[in-house]
């Protein structure tokens, strides 16, 4: 199948897929239905491709969107049953921000017949990918580490009270990954002094639970880590003038040393079960 030009897949060898579903700012001809483009796009997750570019280096195979969440979330349940029962939270195809603001214009939302040829154009492809990829890897290694990168605003009253730590990582509830392994991950967390916690309010979506299949020797970790542990990240939602703001590596370089470490670690575990049994 050839790969569609939104989809960039760089295969690496080594037994660690990075995945990096919602950066993408390509709203795929919908501007004119938007309430604006800007608000179309307030809710990437700005920047954590530049953040996690190190990842090639280390031998990972990266998966990445350039389509808008707004387009499609590739990290949603495609039948849309809600991963979060009784949780705010959006959809496959969102008519709404995560502040609960409309996206589209009065009548404009998708319908049932669109939303389906989105997924087979969009999210289809994407889980083809890393299906894929993952089959590809586990020909050579017992076990393989899937990696899934997230960002969001540290306050969303809707979504969460309070402030959000800066690390959250989600193995859906310990069904996603081995124990061993998010040990592992949790020790680097507990060392970096920064507030972290696990399977909180952000346990994985779609890609993390579907997946991830440790009998199958695939173990899938979600990172969602909260703006400001690596930008400058302004007060309330934000305004076309305030956000996004732009990538500073400078600001992101404490952050980016202990991602770093997190992923060198995996690579670690996944290499060393070679010696055990999957």
């Amino acid at each position: 199948m050839t790969t569609p030009s939104w989809l960039t897949v760089t295969r690496g060898e080594a037994p660690l897929l990075v995945s990096i579903p919602h950066t993408g700012t390509d709203l795929a001809g919908l501007e004119d239905r938007l309430v604006s483009p800007w608000l179309g796009r307030r809710d990437a997750d700005w920047w954590i491709d530049r953040l996690y570019d190190f990842a090639a280096g280390l031998g990972a195979t990266v998966v990445h969107t350039a389509i808008s969440r707004t387009v499609i979330d590739v990290n949603r349940d495609p039948s849309g049953v809600s991963l979060y029962p009784g949780q705010a939270t959006t959809t496959l195809c969102p008519t709404d921000t995560f502040d609960g603001d409309p996206l589209y214009r009065p009548d404009e939302e998708p319908r049932a017949e669109e939303i389906a040829e989105r997924r087979e154009r969009y999210f289809d492809p994407y889980h083809a990918a890393l299906r894929d990829e993952l089959a590809r890897l586990r020909k050579s290694h017992p076990s393989v580490v899937l990696y899934d990168c997230h960002s969001i605003r540290s306050v969303l009253p809707r979504l969460f009270e309070g402030r959000l730590p800066v690390f959250n990582l989600g193995t859906n509830s310990g069904a996603s990954t081995d124990p061993e392994l998010r040990d592992r991950v949790v020790d680097i967390l507990a060392a970096s002094g920064e507030s972290f916690v696990v399977d909180g309010r952000f346990k994985g979506g779609w890609i993390t639970r579907h997946h991830g299949r440790p009998a199958d020797g695939v173990h899938a970790l979600q990172m969602e880590l909260a703006n400001r542990g690596y930008l400058r990240e302004p007060e309330g939602k934000g305004t076309p003038q305030t956000w996004p703001v732009p990538y500073d590596p400078d600001f992101a370089a404490p952050i980016r040393r202990w991602l770093t470490d997190i992923l060198e670690t995996a690579l670690r575990w996944a290499t060393a079960s070679a010696g055990r049994k999957s």
